[in-house]
């Protein structure tokens, strides 16, 4: 084998090496995701029936008197807490898989953008769970008051616990999510997508976005879906206000280092036509170069042999 057919072989395994070894750092991240995920579900078994009995006391107040909720399944009494014990286990282990998937990525990122992602990354796994927070203390007694009050005469309000567990954890998580709002609308400020006044301008199609999300995210009522659309609806505004200022200050900053955020202007048809047909045949002239190269280190190696 030739000098260069083994600097070719080495500079492949240079190559293939770092793959590799990300998709080993990804798998132990998952797994220690996973391994956390399951002792907190050990954990939380021991007290499962508790969890789910204080899981369920904004909907024990408005039961009638001495009625309790129902377990209709066969094997609900076991299969319903244990459910909420997993679901309870990720749930707490939020923090740490985000602080796995962060791990990941930050050695690909650039100094000024880890220190934008930290407070981005502290801020959402708050807002998350204000969310959860917020679902639990405000709208679930809301929700709960108003669907016993309005259930006809005769009707024996007691729901089933899966039903439930159901119920709670589809707001949990669409409030959740809800709340990442401003997170959201900040990272489009600051990657340049948009700008603070672009959004102010389309304020009347976000809040309909908003009551439309709320509807597709939470049961048919129209209590949880006004009280998920007028927080997101607030949370946007919060977004836009944070995105403005935090705008300003990079700006200042980059006045003062000499640096400047103005973009290229976009690249017209022809242009983007002209500059893909001469990247295809610089990547057609490298590859004759590369089949060349290779058939000459093949006529050598056949010389090599017969000498």
């Amino acid at each position: 084998m030739s000098q260069k057919n083994r600097n070719d072989n080495d500079q492949g395994v240079e190559q293939e090496t770092p793959f590799l070894s990300h998709l080993v750092e990804l798998r132990d991240r998952l797994l220690r995701i996973v391994g956390l995920v399951l002792v907190l579900t050990v954990a939380l078994m021991a007290v499962a029936n508790d969890l789910y009995y204080y899981f369920s006391l904004p909907l024990q107040g408005y039961l009638p008197e001495g009625a309790k909720m129902l377990a209709i399944g066969v094997i609900s009494p076991v299969f319903t807490p244990f459910k909420l014990a997993l679901i309870a286990a990720f749930f707490l282990s939020v923090p740490y898989v985000l602080h796995q998937l962060w791990s990941f990525i930050a050695p690909g990122l650039y100094q000024h953008e880890k220190k934008l992602a930290r407070p981005l990354l502290v801020s959402s796994i708050i807002l998350f769970y204000l969310g959860m927070a917020f679902a639990y203390y405000v709208v679930f007694p809301l929700v709960f008051e108003f669907t016993s009050n309005f259930a006809s005469e005769g009707v024996d309000y007691r729901p089933d616990i899966a039903s439930y567990l159901d119920f709670a954890v589809k707001l949990f998580f669409a409030f959740g999510v809800a709340f990442e709002v401003p997170i959201a609308t900040i990272m489009l400020i600051l990657a340049g997508i948009t700008t603070p006044e672009s959004l102010s301008q389309k304020r009347p199609y976000i809040i309909v976005g908003a009551f439309v999300i709320g509807m597709l995210l939470t049961p048919p009522d129209i209590i949880s879906q006004t009280l998920l659309a007028l927080p997101m609806w607030l949370l946007f505004e919060v977004g836009v206000i944070f995105g403005r200022i935090m705008k300003r200050k990079r700006e200042e900053t980059a006045d003062e280092t000499g640096e400047t955020d103005e973009e290229e202007p976009p690249l017209s048809s022809e242009a983007m036509e002209a500059e893909m047909e001469a990247e295809l045949e610089r990547a057609i002239a490298e590859e004759e170069e590369l089949k060349n190269s290779n058939d000459t280190d093949n006529e050598d190696n056949d010389t090599d042999r017969k000498t």
